[in-house]
């Protein structure tokens, strides 16, 4: 059984709204959440990317997902905010079609809100390990292959 999703999706950058139907980010969201959540996406522009970044993380640059987790149980409570015009540049720079780039950074935030991480190497494999495994299941490319 799929765990219940309630998303909210906002638009402070619109440039990729016709690219993130509400089903399609539900979708990618979902196959990363392993129980019930609550959880908004927001996808906003290199300021406020840039601001979020640096009162949070005290890094003045514009980052690609940024995961504000609240609470693991019983359900996962996060905002995810992802920097339109980074997600756009990685996607060229990676030869990735902008959906399989939100895929896989709304897949790897989904797992941030759950507590999975990467700060040393045992938690980076594990962790690319599951989203390459959560990707292929949605029909994309393992995003850590590329040279």
């Amino acid at each position: 059984m799929k765990p219940e999703l309630q998303l909210s999706l906002q638009f402070a950058d619109a440039r990729h709204r016709g690219a993130l139907a509400r089903h399609r980010v539900a979708r990618f969201v979902r196959a990363a959440l392993e129980t019930s959540g609550r959880i908004a996406v927001r996808i906003v522009d290199e300021d406020e990317g840039r601001t979020l970044n640096r009162e949070y993380r005290g890094k003045d640059y514009a980052t690609n997902v940024l995961t504000f987790d609240y609470e693991h149980e019983p359900e996962v409570v996060a905002d995810l905010v992802l920097c339109a015009p980074v997600v756009e540049r990685e996607a060229a720079e990676q030869g990735v079609t902008l959906e399989a780039h939100y895929a896989h950074l709304l897949v790897h935030g989904t797992l941030h809100a759950q507590g999975w991480d990467h700060e040393d190497d045992g938690e980076a494999e594990a962790m690319e390990a599951r989203e390459t495994e959560l990707l292929a299941a949605l029909g994309f490319a393992d995003p850590y292959a590329r040279g």
